[in-house]
């Protein structure tokens, strides 16, 4: 018989233990999970206003990304400049800069007028593009069901180029559009026929109760490929002080953040996660000078950060 030494022996029980435990082995697994997850930060362009998009581009790695969102007028201007610079220039910044193009914003569009833009998008390897819904708000029920289900019939042709260009097109639940409540966001995941049509899941636009919001989360989690770390504090469509408008963001309001990252850190998620929010009025950057946008985010991300590694 093979001679053991003790520490093998030790080895060897503690395997024992665990095989003969599958709750053990389930907490271990999700220990090793938690210690390893981290969040997939991705930079809102319209965060620096009408900043130029090279100067943006030296700001993501600043703020914890190699990923950035772009957005058009009027929050942005980010992709009318891509226009005018040309794609292959663009490309040439993003390699230089070794930033990806995680994301491209298209309220403007519409999910009905996508198709170019996600062929755009796929010469740049871009794989979401985030917009809004098309339909009657404030229904509920049997009635929103059906609303979902129709709009996500004539979204058919337009997922068949998502499917082609790979594009993944994330419905925000936005204030008085179809997609608005948790009850619309429940029907668009069970109701959706691929992973190409999928949420961007905003907090600040759902009743502010983060053990609600998170429950909703964790039953549409698969659906979602983006989620923006914003809050509603004191709002974004009228004229306010800074520091009341900074409320939006994580850190500084009173949203708690801690039921949702839980079920993120659980749930293993993948997707984006954009520290966000909107200045009044739009258009403009969230703080003066750029460096002083960048510091916010940090500052909101090291925040989200330790959060994450209190539990």
């Amino acid at each position: 018989m093979r001679s053991y030494s003790r520490r093998r022996w030790m080895q060897a029980a503690g395997a024992l233990a665990v095989a003969s435990s599958p709750k053990i082995a389930e907490s271990l697994a999700y220990d090793q999970l938690s210690s390893a997850f981290q969040l997939k930060y991705i930079v809102s362009s319209c965060l620096y206003g009408y900043t130029d998009i090279e100067t943006i581009l030296g700001e993501v790695p600043k703020c914890g990304s190699t990923a950035i969102d772009i957005w058009p007028k009027v929050h942005g201007d980010q992709r009318e400049q891509v226009e005018r610079i040309g794609r292959e220039k663009f490309a040439e910044m993003l390699d230089r800069s070794k930033i990806q193009l995680g994301c491209i914003t298209q309220y403007k569009l519409g999910p009905f007028g996508l198709q170019e833009e996600m062929r755009f998008a796929q010469s740049l390897d871009c794989k979401t593009i985030v917009t809004g819904a098309v339909g009657p708000a404030g229904l509920q029920g049997t009635e929103l069901k059906q609303a979902v289900r129709d709009f996500i019939e004539k979204m058919k042709p337009h997922l068949a180029v998502a499917e082609e260009t790979g594009v993944n097109i994330a419905i925000e639940n936005h204030a008085n559009n179809l997609i608005h409540s948790a009850e619309s966001m429940q029907y668009l995941f069970e109701l959706r026929p691929n992973h190409h049509l999928s949420i961007a899941f905003a907090p600040y636009h759902l009743p502010q109760d983060g053990e609600l919001q998170s429950r909703l989360l964790q039953d549409i989690l698969p659906g979602v490929a983006v989620f923006y770390a914003w809050q509603h504090g004191d709002g974004s469509s009228q004229p306010q002080p800074k520091e009341r408008e900074l409320l939006q963001l994580p850190g500084r309001g009173k949203f708690d953040f801690q039921p949702i990252l839980q079920v993120l850190k659980r749930g293993g998620y993948q997707g984006w996660t954009s520290i966000f929010m909107h200045p009044f009025p739009r258009g403009i950057a969230i703080l003066e000078p750029t460096d002083a946008v960048t510091a916010e985010v940090q500052r909101a991300r090291t925040y989200l950060d330790d959060l994450l590694n209190t539990h």
